[in-house]
């Protein structure tokens, strides 16, 4: 069989190994690809893998040797897997295997916020602590989280991860999802009490049409004006230009995001350039031992197939 990774970069930058894949035969092992690149690449092979190029139905028409389609991400709207299914070619993701990662993100956003780390950090650095006549000083408030309300938008495996962190700093936990199932220590309530009740606001739901541009000016005006958003899910589901106005005029306090509508995000987006809005580059899931278990179950995926028992199957 040949293989091609379309993308292979942000899964493996050096520091893991794809010797694996030789076992299935030859394979071609491209950093990123551009879209007039992909048929190119890809022609001919029996296995294609790819994280976020896209593989349409134009494209896989044209690539008919195709039999089996690996994603090195949890997400599979970049591939038609509609038109997989009624060809037949096995689609299979990565599940569940940065639900602590991006409960950690959820957090390190979280404490940016109330403890001011890198702010004060850089305070230091220039020399105001030495030249402090106290021996202590702030140059952002500091708040507890003990005894705070966050809410909790979408309750899979990544919420019920962030619900037991807030749990162990003593925070108030309401969580609002389509399939409640009783969860010690966590209040469900209906999307609107949570948002209204809530100092920290945190998405965890599938991108669909119906939470696309979910967070937008009017779920935003009910929010605290003290309150924090944290989007670690899948960026369309907030307007951004309401975020950004949302922030400037004091709607909310901050926000706190690891996903963008549109990955990089364009050089005029508003949220780049405020000071209350944290922004990392779509990196919750890339700690190496997030990726070392990407990488695990992508092989153990691969090798089902192989065995005529594929899983992980999208469809």
């Amino acid at each position: 069989m040949k293989t091609v990774i379309l993308d292979a970069f942000a899964e493996n930058p050096g520091d893991l190994s794809w010797d694996w894949l030789y076992e299935y035969g030859e394979a071609d092992i491209y950093d990123r690809t551009p879209a007039d690149k992909i048929l190119e690449r890809a022609k001919g092979c029996d296995i294609v893998f790819t994280n976020k190029t896209p593989l349409t139905r134009e494209t896989l028409e044209q690539l008919p040797d195709v039999k089996y389609i690996g994603l090195l991400s949890t997400g599979f709207n970049v591939v038609d897997w509609e038109y997989c299914r009624d060809r037949g070619i096995p689609v299979c993701n990565i599940p569940t295997y940065s639900t602590m990662a991006v409960a950690q993100c959820v957090f390190a956003h979280i404490l940016e916020h109330t403890n001011a780390v890198a702010l004060h950090s850089a305070s230091v650095h220039r020399g105001e602590w030495a030249s402090n006549p106290d021996f202590s000083y702030q140059v952002a408030p500091l708040t507890e989280l003990e005894g705070k309300t966050i809410g909790i938008i979408g309750f899979g495996k990544i919420g019920k991860a962030v619900a037991k962190i807030a749990l162990a700093y003593g925070m108030k936990v309401l969580a609002s999802t389509n399939h409640p199932a009783p969860f010690d220590g966590v209040e469900f309530t209906d999307r609107d009490t949570l948002i209204a009740k809530s100092d920290f606001v945190t998405l965890h739901c599938p991108l669909t049409p119906e939470t696309t541009g979910m967070v937008n000016a009017s779920f935003l005006a009910k929010m605290k004006k003290t309150a924090m958003l944290i989007n670690t899910s899948r960026g369309p589901v907030v307007n951004e230009n309401d975020l950004a106005d949302a922030l400037k005029n004091g709607v909310i306090a901050a926000a706190g995001l690891d996903v963008m509508t549109r990955e990089p995000p364009e050089n005029d987006n508003p949220l780049t350039r405020l000071d209350n809005c944290s922004i990392t580059p779509h990196i919750a899931w890339a700690g190496f031992e997030t990726r070392t278990r990407l990488m695990e179950i992508c092989k153990n995926n691969l090798r089902a197939y192989a065995e005529g028992k594929p899983v992980n199957l999208v469809y």
